[in-house]
């Protein structure tokens, strides 16, 4: 393969660390490379440097002649005072920016929902973000270097990035380099991972879940790493060889080697004990959301909810940008009131929300960490053995350096890490999290996932983090046009749905032949409707009666035997109910 650039001997190094010492690494035509590694480790300090952004001490960063290299780091660099338009295509008329399918990809994939002629001191950071991604994707690069590029993007902005960026190149020209938390971004996109950690760049074959196999190898074989580390990787293994058949089907991913390393792995989560004790905690009422409507300023943004909210269930929640999420879980909360309809909590309800304001620190932010811990509850148990708040937290990827630091002086990561151990030890018994996946890094998310998985509560998930929601959560719902609805299908499905809503929202029932049409769809819709709340009932029906059957006196046969009858009865109309809603969602489409 043709060499596109790379470094030689490269040494960087800041006030208070030696980032890298003699790092040589190379990019030729074709690789795509997906870069992981811990917050602060030097994952942008290397793209920066390999694109000429950042001088490195001493070593030189070697290009091809006539390599174009395009790069979009984390810093907002457009011009407030140029329209939307302008800074996408320059002075370029409708027609001519518009005859260009690489152009009209990009905006529709990024940049629909944006005015053309809006200001751009006049978007927020994500608008901003978004249309500095599409400037950048506009032009012809040979090497494409982004540094978090899903911030800020829903699920369909994620998939249609990762669909433009496999797409972009034949599969033996041009190069890819990007720093990412997105797992399942990483595996839709890269072919080679780098490691960053300890000052050097470690090389492994394949996408996220072929690394995590490597790394668990490389992990065992050496005997360099803690057992509780190899024990996380490999259960994060475990989950990734169970999950999705498309991740088991990568390139160079060892699917017996995978199997010899998780035979001994237990399931990820007891579905039945955690629904146990979380009925214990809560009763049988949490939360119900009946009827509920919610306008602002006279535009409705989410219609008639109906959605009961039972213990223990783990739910993952979807929606673009602006679908009315937030607004959801202030429902949840409290904290908005229903324009009609009403929210009803049951009377032992604790409920605790990571949200992304990190409010929760703002009464510590001159105490020492190690202050801050010693106001906690003694002990808390994961896996079913107490650990200290200070063990906890070093779970989470704290340093015991990081104790004596003061909160306030913390960064992003280090931030959203004890923000996440106050939420959780404040004992609550709903756990509401906000976009968790925010400033951490790939080994925060394969912890904090492993500490939710004995969490004894109901958990509720909003995030565009696609890999965290399918494995945190064992249901989703979306908001699609201000309504919730239930998918069994997962984030496929709701990418699906997405995806059709433009078109169906755009049509005209009232057009020749449509008014049949249109009342065709209304009883369809109304269908999938009662199938969804049937499907959600019957859920609940299942789930109480493993906690009974849970509960039931292992000698009475004859009771555990009706019991399981029931058990069979319910699972064999939830099929059924579930094989119609498929039928009527193909219909609607």
């Amino acid at each position: 393969m043709a060499h596109l650039l790379g470094a030689e001997a490269l040494h960087l190094e800041f006030p208070t660390q030696v980032v890298f010492d003699s790092l040589t690494v190379g990019v030729n035509e074709g690789d795509r490379i997906g870069i992981v590694g811990r917050n602060g480790d030097g994952k942008s300090s290397l793209l920066s440097m390999l694109t000429g952004e950042l001088i490195p001490n001493s070593g030189r960063v070697t290009r091809r002649t006539g390599v174009r290299v395009g790069f979009l780091d984390q810093s907002d660099i457009l011009d407030g005072a140029s329209t939307v338009g302008h800074v996408l295509v320059g002075d370029l008329a409708d027609h001519e920016w518009a005859g260009d399918p690489k152009v009209r990809d990009v905006v529709g994939g990024l940049v629909a929902d944006i005015a053309w002629d809006a200001l751009v001191s006049t978007l927020s950071g994500g608008q901003r973000r978004r249309v500095q991604l599409a400037q950048l994707l506009m032009g012809d690069w040979d090497v494409i270097a982004l540094d978090e590029p899903t911030n800020h993007l829903d699920v369909e902005g994620i998939t249609w990035l990762a669909g433009h960026l496999k797409t972009r190149w034949a599969r033996t020209s041009g190069g890819l380099l990007v720093v990412t938390h997105d797992r399942w971004f990483l595996d839709e996109v890269a072919l080679t991972t780098w490691e960053v950690h300890d000052g050097i760049v470690e090389p492994f074959d394949g996408g996220y879940a072929a690394y995590i196999l490597q790394r668990v190898e490389r992990d065992r074989q050496a005997a360099t790493m803690e057992a509780k580390r190899q024990n996380l990787m490999k259960k994060e293994l475990a989950w990734l060889r169970r999950g999705a058949p498309a991740r088991t089907s990568k390139p160079k991913f060892r699917i017996e080697a995978a199997n010899q390393l998780i035979e001994d792995v237990p399931p990820l989560r007891n579905p039945i004990e955690l629904a146990k004790l979380a009925t214990a905690r809560l009763g049988k009422e949490v939360v119900d959301l009946l009827d509920v409507s919610v306008s602002y300023d006279a535009r409705p943004i989410l219609r008639d909810i109906e959605w009961r909210i039972g213990p223990g269930e783990r739910t993952g929640i979807l929606g673009a940008n602006g679908a009315g999420k937030s607004t959801l879980l202030g429902l949840i909360a409290g904290t908005v009131t229903p324009d009609s309809g009403r929210v009803k909590r049951g009377k032992t309800v604790k409920l605790a929300m990571l949200d992304q304001q990190a409010g929760i620190l703002a009464a510590h932010e001159a105490e020492m960490v190690r202050e801050v811990l010693a106001q906690l509850q003694t002990d808390f148990q994961v896996d079913g053995k107490d650990i200290t708040p200070a063990q906890l937290l070093e779970r989470l990827g704290f340093r015991r350096e990081h104790l004596s630091a003061r909160v306030g002086e913390l960064s992003g990561g280090q931030r959203r890490r004890l923000q996440l151990l106050l939420t959780i030890l404040s004992e609550p018994n709903v756990l509401v999290l906000d976009e968790p996946t925010n400033d951490v890094d790939t080994d925060m998310l394969a912890a904090t996932e492993d500490l939710l998985d004995s969490w004894p509560g109901t958990l509720i998930v909003v995030s565009h983090d696609r890999y965290l929601l399918e494995r945190v959560t064992d249901q989703q719902y979306a908001i699609l046009d201000g309504r919730l609805r239930h998918l069994p299908g997962g984030v496929d499905e709701y990418l699906r749905l997405a995806k059709a809503a433009p078109a169906s929202a755009g049509s005209n029932p009232t057009s020749s032949g449509g008014g049949s049409a249109g009342a065709d769809l209304y009883t369809t819709q109304k269908e999938i409707a009662a199938a969804e709340r049937k499907i959600a009932k019957i859920a609940k029906q299942i789930a109480a009666l493993h906690v009974t059957m849970a509960e039931h006196d292992a000698s009475d046969y004859a009771g555990l035997a009706e019991l399981t009858t029931r058990l069979r009865a319910l699972e064999a109309e939830n099929a059924e109910l579930e094989d119609r809603w498929l039928e009527l969602s193909e219909f609607s489409e």
